[in-house]
């Protein structure tokens, strides 16, 4: 028996159908989602430097556009002592620190292109490498001297955020296993301080503050960990 059926089909119950227009709608909502959610997204810079025969032998310093920063570095623990170990921090960048970064790196034009001077005759300083991303750029650029003042004046920013933390990681060594060490680190910490060489005190404030707070240790010591700390500046509340 054969059943045929007249009129014009009805969708089933339950089941949307969409015309052109709608479907066009549906496509340019999902590509402004993908857009907004990539633009979402923090840029970052990281600064890396590899250089075998120094102390740290690697570091790299990665920051984002919120401010948030992360470090980590391998290597030995002093140029005069045979133990290596590895450390990692995560701290906050001041406001005027994190805004000069992303606009050295603007001026840089994000590290596109050729930065290195090539010019064999320069000693050799570490193998830099300068890494920028966003929701649409990933570029990086390596280098061991760059003509570009933006560039230089970068690398001089990470190099002296890096020795901040290198303090921070001797000091909290010396503080765990050899405290009698920790008076001639916190006195060249002092004078590198005082000279400009180091950046972002307060990413080590805490390490800083460990050491003033322990009362096994001389008072000699804790008094610079506290002006140390007193040099510190804030940072965001945000952050």
């Amino acid at each position: 028996m054969t059943f045929i059926f007249k009129g014009r089909p009805r969708p089933a119950r339950g089941l949307l159908r969409f015309g052109p227009a709608s479907r066009i709608s549906i496509t340019v909502c999902a590509v402004l989602l993908a857009f907004s959610a990539r633009a979402a997204d923090p840029a970052s810079v990281t600064f890396s430097l590899d250089f075998p025969t120094s102390s740290p032998e690697h570091y790299s310093i990665s920051v984002d556009s919120d401010g948030h920063a992360h470090y980590e570095s391998s290597g030995k623990i002093s140029p005069d002592s045979d133990d290596r170990d590895t450390y990692q921090a995560d701290f906050a960048l001041t406001d005027a620190t994190r805004t000069r970064i992303f606009d050295l790196a603007a001026q840089a034009h994000y590290f596109t292109g050729k930065i290195d001077s090539s010019n064999k005759k320069l000693a050799f300083t570490g193998a830099k490498k300068l890494i920028y991303k966003d929701g649409q750029r990933n570029t990086e650029a390596r280098y061991n001297y760059s003509p570009q003042p933006a560039v230089e004046q970068l690398t001089m920013l990470f190099q002296n955020l890096g020795a901040t933390l290198e303090f921070g990681r001797r000091l909290t060594y010396f503080h765990r296993y050899q405290k009698l060490a920790l008076d001639d680190e916190l006195t060249r910490m002092e004078d590198q301080a005082h000279r400009g060489e180091l950046g972002e005190l307060q990413a080590v404030k805490a390490v800083l503050q460990d050491i003033y707070d322990d009362n096994s240790v001389m008072n000699v010591v804790r008094a610079r960990a506290r002006r140390l700390m007193d040099m510190a500046p804030a940072t965001s509340a945000a952050h």
